[in-house]
C-alpha cells in the first residue's frame, strides 16, 4: 500500500468521526440551539424534552468531535460552539436536505399549514422596508440568545412576554417577527398572536445565521462587481 493511500486513509477516516458523530437526530438539534448561545445542560433538557443524562451523553460525544467546548460558570457547566464555522455547517445542511430531501419539505409545509398566512418575508425586502423605516423587527428568542447575536435593528421581546409588551409596539407599522430560523415556530406564533389582536404582521423565516450569510454573499457580490 503506497504512503498515499495511507494518508488518504487516515485523512478520511477523520473526517468520518465529524459524520459518525452528526449522524444522531438529538445531537443536531443541540448544535443548532448551541447555534443561537451558549446554554447549560438544564436548559438544553428543559427545551429538548431529554434527560439531563442523555443531553450530557450526546454533548460529550460533540465534545470528543471538536464540535462544542464547555467551561464552569458556578455550579454549571456552559456549553457552546467550539467554531461559528460549525454553525455555518448547520445552516448548509438545512439547505442541502430541504433541496435534497422531499420528507423535509413536506414536513415543513405540514407544521406551517397549522398557522394562518404564513407566507415568510424576503430578507432583500425586509432590509429595503427597514431602511425606509416601515417595518419593526421582532426578536422573539431567549433574551440570552438576543443577546448573544442577533439581526441589527431588530427589538427583543421574547415569546411569553409578548402579551405583556404589546402596547409598546407601534400601531402604524408592520411587525416582523423572527426566531431561530426555518424550522423554529416561535416566530409563527407570534405573528399569529399579533394578528388575533389586529396588529399587521409578517414572519421572517431566516435567523441571524442565515442573514449573516446573505449579508456576506451580498458584500462579496457587490466586490465582485
Amino acid at each position: 500500500m503506497s504512503m498515499e493511500r495511507i494518508w488518504k486513509d487516515q485523512l478520511y477516516q477523520e473526517f468520518a468521526r465529524i459524520g459518525k458523530c452528526l449522524s444522531s437526530p438529538k445531537r443536531l438539534e443541540l448544535l443548532d440551539l448551541l447555534s443561537q448561545g451558549p446554554k447549560s445542560v438544564d436548559q438544553l433538557a428543559k427545551i429538548t424534552g431529554m434527560s439531563v443524562a442523555n443531553v450530557s451523553q450526546h454533548l460529550q460525544t460533540l465534545h470528543e468531535s471538536r464540535l462544542v467546548r464547555s467551561h464552569k460558570q458556578g455550579n454549571f457547566v456552559i456549553y457552546g460552539l467550539a467554531e461559528l464555522s460549525v454553525a455555518d455547517f448547520m445552516v448548509s445542511l438545512h439547505r442541502l436536505g430541504e433541496k435534497q430531501l422531499v420528507e423535509v419539505q413536506k414536513l415543513k409545509s405540514d407544521i406551517l399549514l397549522n398557522h394562518v398566512s404564513m407566507e415568510p418575508i424576503a430578507l432583500e425586502e425586509l432590509l429595503e422596508r427597514m431602511h425606509r423605516g416601515e417595518v419593526v423587527l421582532l426578536d422573539v428568542r431567549p433574551k440570552d440568545e438576543y443577546a448573544t447575536g442577533h439581526i441589527p435593528g431588530a427589538i427583543s421581546i421574547p415569546m411569553e412576554e409578548l402579551e405583556k409588551h404589546l402596547a409598546s409596539l407601534p400601531a402604524d407599522k408592520e411587525i416582523v417577527a423572527y426566531c431561530r430560523g426555518p424550522y423554529c415556530l416561535m416566530s409563527a406564533q407570534a405573528v399569529e398572536y399579533l394578528k388575533s389582536k389586529g396588529i399587521k404582521a409578517s414572519r421572517l423565516e431566516e435567523g441571524v445565521h442565515e442573514w449573516k450569510r446573505f449579508v456576506d454573499s451580498t458584500t462579496s457580490n457587490k466586490e465582485i462587481i
